[in-house]
């Protein structure tokens, strides 16, 4: 009896990473862009689960590769599964932060440390059950972005597109007085000129 009960206590996953699983899961509960697509059904009818899925391969990478993942890596890994899951292209730089989050996360818990997970868990829970609210960008980290991306020229013309807004009616131009060169107001008329 004994050694059916040894092979499932040694398959107990160690403490660090039952707490890294559970800043990973808090982290990702607390990214604005995953909980709009979430909310917003944009990875269909089981996003939550998706979400959840994620942690797990987040929480995987960590532990099975050989060097231990960086922010990039995981930004990748964010990016690509919300294009791929939830159809979402991502330009608002967040991945990158939520990446630097979790590389901080795993190497905390590797020392026992938690009070980085306990306060995304404490953020998450305040924000649990609140909507996720759309950001838009600003023009300037777009801007940076774009110069990055090499898609300058082309965004430059959707930006002009965006400024050339058709416009239901035209406002009348008014012409200021007319002076002549003396100096004197010319006085007008109706359909005519007169000095």
């Amino acid at each position: 009896m004994n050694d059916s009960a040894q092979p499932t206590a040694s398959a107990a996953p160690p403490p660090s990473s039952v707490l890294f699983a559970r800043g990973v899961i808090a982290r990702l509960a607390t990214w604005d862009t995953l909980r709009l697509a979430v909310q917003e059904g944009w990875g269909g009818s089981g996003a939550s689960q998706k979400r959840t899925w994620l942690a797990s391969v987040i929480v995987d990478a960590f532990e099975e590769t050989v060097p231990t993942p960086d922010d990039q890596y995981v930004e990748e890994i964010l990016v690509q599964v919300l294009a791929d899951e939830f159809d979402t292209d991502l330009e608002d730089g967040s991945a990158e932060a939520v990446a630097v989050d979790v590389v901080r996360l795993w190497e905390d818990t590797r020392l026992g440390r938690d009070e980085l997970v306990l306060r995304f868990e404490s953020k998450a829970d305040s924000m649990h059950g609140k909507r996720a609210v759309a950001q838009e960008i600003p023009n300037n980290d777009a801007d940076e972005w774009e110069d990055e991306e090499g898609d300058e020229d082309e965004d430059e013309d959707a930006m002009d597109e965006e400024e050339e807004v058709p416009k239901l009616m035209e406002p009348r131009q008014r012409d200021g007085p007319e002076i002549d060169e003396d100096g004197f107001t010319l006085v007008k008329g109706k359909g005519t000129s007169h000095r």
